[in-house]
């Protein structure tokens, strides 16, 4: 039977804005002027250590070493204040019956809050992995093959539902089917064509179309 493996930010819930928001924040308090929109393009798919490791190449000066852990916290505030499920990601995501799990390149503590604020936790119980898991982040493959292995399901019968091309480009690699998602707040006209660029079967731009796209694509 398939596994379904699904991104959080930016698939499950609505937390791309508010996330690189803080981001923008924090790089023009760093220095380097940013929009959210200009973020969003940035950093969308990223761990949080990989952009500040962007940033200290952008400033050519070491970040301060506290910095890491006030931008988290910043965020995990803005998305205790403001965050919300993907519409219709509860319903479409219940009314599947294969086995599923979160893969996400957030940190652990975000995951947990971003799918308990949005009620999504009782969809996924224990099943959530987080990039602090893996010793590489997307776009490379392992955060995916890990989640594969640990619920014992082998990569070509997964299927990832991702938002970000870093994050379809890590299915691919991990030789999983990459379906894209361009359906939140964040998304750009030119989300989709990125997606699909970069490998998505398909590209969704509503949760509600999420069945109808999986079932073709499931291994029996």
């Amino acid at each position: 039977m398939s596994l379904l493996i699904f991104d959080c930010d930016g698939v499950l819930v609505d937390s791309e804005v508010l996330a690189n928001a803080a981001l923008a924040d924090l790089m023009t308090e760093l220095g380097r002027p940013m929009t959210t929109e200009q973020a969003v393009g940035l950093f969308t798919g990223r761990q949080l250590r990989d952009v500040l490791v962007l940033a200290e190449g952008w400033l050519d000066r070491p970040i301060p070493a506290d910095l890491g852990e006030r931008a988290g916290a910043a965020m995990l505030e803005r998305l205790r204040r403001g965050l919300k499920a993907v519409a219709g990601a509860r319903e479409a995501i219940a009314a599947l019956p294969e086995p599923r799990c979160v893969a996400s390149s957030s940190k652990r503590e975000r995951i947990a809050l971003s799918l308990e604020v949005t009620g999504l936790a009782p969809l996924f119980g224990d099943r959530v992995f987080s990039a602090e898991q893996v010793a590489q982040g997307k776009p490379a493959p392992d955060l995916f093959l890990l989640a594969a292995s640990s619920l014992g399901v082998a990569p070509g019968d997964c299927i990832v539902v991702e938002d970000s091309p870093l994050g379809i480009r890590a299915a691919r690699a991990a030789r999983m089917t990459a379906v894209g998602f361009a359906g939140a707040s964040h998304a750009t006209p030119q989300l989709a064509t990125l997606l699909a660029e970069e490998g998505a079967t398909v590209v969704l731009r509503s949760m509600q179309d999420l069945a109808a796209a999986v079932k073709p694509l499931l291994r029996p």
